[in-house]
């Protein structure tokens, strides 16, 4: 049976800081994510908010400042320990979706199944429930490509709720879906935060916004 509460996390930023060459895109940047909380980054486009996620997700260096994972800095690790930590404790969604198109919905949650050690009945209890619970039960058989954009960004939530990652991080998620989608894949992430994960989220849509417990400015920062 899936567990019901992800391990507590405490995601902080501290005087973080980006720029590239001269242009600062934000600098002075305190941030503090508890578990249980959703977060929405809001901002123009260019504001950033890419940036921070990148950063928060080790996909990117902030020039300065450091990046705290219950009270770990995660700036100075290594690449087997950014990896490591990706695996573990890290899950992404994004507007892309990122999946692997030309494989099925199983083939694309066995990935996040076995990155969790989940295999055999336990793993596929976790399938079917979390299919169940994004509206795709019994479809795990059916190729990736051949489903529509709210379908395709539903499983990406489905790989997030076979993980259970501590820290989620969500870049416009909502920003390609139709009013449905968009307000499935809010209250799964809403959800989620509930159920004890720090979730982290882009958005310019006013109405996800206001599920989240709190908003930062990005453009506040801006140097």
């Amino acid at each position: 049976m899936m567990a019901t509460k992800a391990e507590t996390a405490m995601l902080e930023t501290r005087s973080l800081r980006m720029a590239y060459g001269r242009r600062v895109l934000w600098t002075g940047l305190d941030m503090s994510v508890k578990s249980g909380r959703m977060v929405a980054l809001t901002g123009p486009s260019g504001s950033g908010k890419s940036t921070l996620l990148g950063c928060l997700g080790l996909l990117e260096r902030p020039t300065a400042g450091e990046i705290l994972l219950d009270g770990r800095e995660l700036s100075g690790l290594s690449a087997t320990g950014a990896r490591r930590l990706r695996r573990d404790s890290l899950g992404y969604l994004f507007q892309n979706y990122a999946l692997v198109e030309n494989a099925t919905i199983a083939q694309n949650l066995n990935v996040a199944l076995k990155a969790r050690g989940r295999r055999g009945a336990q793993g596929q209890q976790a399938m079917e429930e979390a299919l169940e619970k994004v509206g795709l039960a019994g479809r795990q058989r059916e190729q990736v490509s051949r489903l529509s954009g709210g379908e395709q960004q539903r499983v990406a939530v489905a790989r997030l709720l076979v993980k259970q990652p501590r820290l989620v991080l969500a870049d416009e998620p909502t920003g390609a879906l139709d009013r449905f989608n968009a307000e499935l894949v809010a209250g799964l992430l809403r959800a989620m935060a509930d159920d004890g994960a720090c979730v982290v989220m882009a958005t310019h849509n006013d109405s996800v916004r206001d599920q989240c417990d709190e908003t930062v400015p990005v453009d506040a920062y801006t140097g």
